[in-house]
Formats: C-alpha cells, structure tokens, sequence
C-alpha cells in the first residue's frame, strides 16, 4: 500500500538552533522549514525531508537513527572532521584511525551524534552491492 509513496524522515531536538547549525552549518543541508513544531531540511537531491520535532527533552536512541550512504567513507569523514564533527568509537569494534569500522559483509561504517546525542552514521558500501543499489551484506549500520 505505501510502496508508491514518499517517504519522510523524523528526527526530535529540544534545542533547534543548536539543532539548525549542526545540520545546516556543519552537515551541509538546506533548511527549508521553521515552524513552531519542526525544522525540515532538504536531504540533498532526495525527496525525502528530515524533519526535526522540536520537544521539551530528547532520548536518544542508543542505535544508529539516521544515516548516509557515501561512495568514500574516509573522505566523508574528513571532510566532515573539517566542520567540526566528531566520531564515535565504540568499545569492541575494531575502528581505523577515522573511526571507520570495516564490517563483516564489506560496508564501511563510521558514526557521529548531533547536538541532541542522536547518532548518525555514514556507510560506505562494498562495490558490487553500491552497483546493485542493493542493501550490504550485513546489517552494518
């Protein structure tokens, strides 16, 4: 039933201009929305929006909430890293100097928080699973 529809994306912030600087400033996307309940934020060429319910008080989830696919996961990282973003290590996952974690099935994960400690991640897929547009070989992120 829902196959023909959009999808949206749902994050919370109990901060939104903390909120708005780390996803417009540091991660790059376009604010499109502010209004008394959300901010929405245009996810690149996607059509799908990330909207961020503005709440009294977060609980962030303690797995990942939100994630990219990126075709290089070190220079995503980097890059990133430039803007001021920090990554996550995790103890018992073998993480390079990046904090990138090589997954059994061959994806590439690395993970970092916003402002309100909802983890994000971006995962680097293996190459015929990134040409297949395919999910990875394990449930890495």
């Amino acid at each position: 039933m829902l196959t023909s529809n959009e999808v949206m994306a749902f994050l919370a912030t109990a901060d939104a201009d903390a909120a708005t600087l780390f996803y417009r400033d540091r991660l790059g996307l376009r604010l499109v929305a502010d209004t008394p309940f959300a901010l929405e934020f245009e996810l690149g060429e996607l059509t799908t929006p990330l909207r961020i319910q503005k709440v009294e008080a977060v609980v962030a989830a303690p797995y990942t909430a939100l994630g990219w696919r990126v075709g290089n996961i070190a220079e995503a990282v980097e890059a990133l890293e430039k803007r001021g973003i920090a990554f996550e290590t995790f103890a018992g996952m073998e993480q390079n100097a990046l904090g990138i974690w090589d997954a059994p099935g061959g994806a590439r994960v690395a993970w970092f928080r916003d402002p309100d400690g909802n983890l994000l991640s971006l995962t680097q897929l293996p190459p015929a699973t990134a040409e297949s547009g395919g999910p990875p070989a394990s449930p890495a992120s």
